[in-house]
């Protein structure tokens, strides 16, 4: 935490936090023109698609129904938050697990939690983001116990860290919670988004032997659920600034700190690609109204059509990570999970999340239609991560 320490210092603070504030459109034009520039030249251009050495595309395909049980039970997995673990909460369906991602021109192998615990044997996973990175990582734990139920396992939550080992083949699978990647700081007791400065986060993520990186919705979040009061850019404060521009520059930093910082011979990469929302109707139902037309509530199956094409509007923010990942040196592998996810308008907790009370549960306007069940949707991301690293 950062302090002054007089009042003049306080007052000198705070007069230049109102003076920025009003002159942050002008000051930051010049800064971020080029950043926002940028975003100009991606609204016609395709998501760019990752696969891995084969002729699979695997981001690219369709979902198509499949009979087979989940890779495990809600009831069975150790770690799921009541955030995400929909059949505790009264789910009454179970089609959203009865479908399978079936990319263009191959099949995925299935995941075996023996042969990834085997194969990581001794090392360490380290997922870094917000809590849609935590939705993987608590997906993986669940996908991998299932098959190893009898061996020793450890789990340390942490208000910012959280570990679990699978102590018997010394792997260690950890979260860490930093939804910017860059450092929120507190200063005179208000928040502060330092967009050049990554420091003590990157002190914990060095040493993982896989790090999977994830960020963006809360770059856009509005009102309560902002995540900063003031923005530090160039030694200048601002309340408010172009968000895609804040998070391009965010997102630099942290690609600068994994150029400078990660030995690509001992570490691999990854970066979760934006997890689509469902609050909007529009992007499925071609403007018909419907009873359950405000949001993913009462949604119990994909939006129709194959993978190859996005339904709706594409993420800005998803056109920002491509762009750094684009111009990095380090070769960061992204899990383009965002157009296979955008067609699973069914697999949202909704109303039905331990995060709720009993009365807003009985209310759909206060689905969640951005967060996913467990079992379900990120069991797929981990599909695809497990075919990265293993085929």
């Amino acid at each position: 935490m950062l302090t002054l320490s007089s009042k003049s210092q306080s007052f000198s603070f705070f007069f230049l936090l109102f003076i920025v504030t009003l002159q942050c459109y002008i000051a930051s034009s010049a800064i971020l023109y080029s950043l926002k520039h940028h975003h100009n030249n991606f609204h016609h251009q395709r998501p760019m698609i990752h696969a891995n050495q084969t002729n699979c595309a695997l981001f690219v395909g369709t979902w198509i129904p499949d009979d087979t049980d989940p890779f495990y039970q809600s009831s069975n997995c150790p770690i799921i938050d009541p955030q995400f673990n929909c059949k505790m909460f009264g789910r009454p369906d179970s089609n959203y697990l009865k479908y399978r991602w079936r990319p263009l021109n191959c099949e995925l192998p299935r995941f075996n939690g023996v042969q990834f615990l085997i194969g990581m044997r001794g090392k360490s996973i380290m997922f870094v983001g917000d809590s849609l990175g935590r939705n993987q990582w608590e997906s993986l734990i669940c996908m991998i116990y299932a098959d190893v139920p009898q061996s020793q396992t450890q789990l340390v939550r942490g208000e910012q860290l959280s570990t679990f080992r699978f102590l018997d083949y010394g792997v260690t699978i950890s979260f860490y919670k930093a939804p910017f990647l860059v450092e929120v700081d507190v200063v005179q007791g208000k928040r502060v988004l330092k967009l050049e400065e990554i420091d003590g986060n990157g002190d914990v993520w060095r040493n993982a032997d896989i790090l999977s990186f994830n960020s963006g919705h809360w770059w856009t979040h509005q009102g309560s659920l902002q995540g900063w009061d003031y923005i530090e850019l160039g030694g200048k404060y601002y309340q408010e600034m172009d968000r895609l521009a804040a998070m391009e520059r965010g997102l630099k930093t942290w690609a600068n700190w994994v150029e400078k910082n990660i030995d690509k011979s001992k570490t691999k990469v990854f970066f979760l690609g934006i997890s689509p929302s469902h609050t909007n109707p529009n992007e499925w139902s071609s403007g018909v109204t419907t009873i359950t037309s405000k949001n993913c509530y009462g949604e119990t199956a994909p939006i129709s059509g194959t993978g190859t094409s996005y339904p709706g509007v594409y993420p800005e923010q998803m056109k920002v990570i491509d762009m750094v990942i684009r111009e990095m040196n380090y070769p960061v592998y992204l899990l383009d999970i965002t157009m296979l996810s955008a067609y699973r308008k069914d697999g949202h907790p909704s109303v039905y999340s331990g995060d709720l009370s009993p009365q807003q549960r009985a209310n759909p306007s206060y689905s969640d239609c951005s967060h996913w069940c467990l079992p379900g949707l990120p069991d797929t991301w981990n599909e695809l991560f497990y075919t990265t690293l293993f085929y």
